[in-house]
């Protein structure tokens, strides 16, 4: 039986990308911060789910993590769907430093952790949910999609690391675009359905593939986006675009 630790499993894509390895037989380990959820998840199939609770930002979250992995009997794939973000184009401070602690310090305490124990297992797959947002530095969410970038260049740097030593870790990207949850339940362009998306991300992952943006639509938009010069992209209003 292989075995999976998902972070940020509470709800959206984490909690449909467990759903669906339960449903392939996988034992999955979830964690986020709502107990009550997690709790439910695990009622709903105890076979297949253990839980802990588990916040990002906070120094203990490594101790708890592999309290879950002892749960769980063990972790072949590490998947980090834990993320903050918003629209924020008046630069909160507040907002700004969450998504920052959230996505950056948070992101490296807990992938640093599922590195080392990989390393010293021989063998693992990390899977982090980036953003296509990090293509680009964003004016309407500047934290968020410079956060997003950083994650992605980290994750360059394990791969290259693990090929370097030979360490045998499989490392996974994974761009989504927007994708309707909770916390973004307004229209968006392009806006995805969280159970599509976790079904082209377990496929993925099934193949080992090295990098994900879903679907064909982003990876159209994040070329176009690439090839714009950075003095025509500094004048694009973002923020107008996605509200009309």
């Amino acid at each position: 039986m292989k075995r999976a630790i998902i972070i940020g499993a509470t709800s959206g894509i984490g909690k449909e990308v467990a759903r669906i390895l339960a449903e392939k037989g996988w034992k999955v380990g979830i964690a986020g911060r709502r107990e009550a959820l997690l709790k439910q998840m695990k009622e709903s199939d105890p076979k297949s789910f253990e839980y802990e609770v588990l916040d990002v930002t906070r120094e203990d979250a490594p101790e708890r993590l592999e309290s879950l992995i002892s749960k769980t009997g063990g972790m072949d794939l590490y998947l980090h769907s834990s993320g903050h973000g918003m629209i924020n184009p008046d630069l909160d401070p507040e907002q700004q430093m969450t998504t920052v602690e959230t996505n950056i310090t948070g992101f490296v305490r807990l992938i640093n952790f599922a590195f080392h124990y990989f390393r010293n297992q021989k063998h693992g797959h990390i899977a982090a949910i980036t953003s296509v947002a990090g293509t680009r530095g964003m004016g309407i969410n500047a934290a968020y999609s410079a956060s997003k970038r950083f994650q992605m260049t980290y994750l360059t740097a394990l791969a290259q690391l693990s090929e370097n030593r030979k360490y045998n870790i499989r490392i996974t990207e994974i761009r989504p675009g927007f994708v309707r949850t909770e916390f973004l339940h307004r229209k968006y362009p392009m806006c995805m359905e969280a159970p599509y998306v976790a079904e082209m991300i377990v496929r993925g992952l099934l193949k080992g593939k090295r990098h994900m943006i879903i679907d064909w639509r982003y990876r159209l938009l994040i070329f176009a986006w690439k090839m714009i010069p950075e003095r025509i992209w500094e004048k694009i209003n973002l923020y107008k675009m996605i509200r009309k």
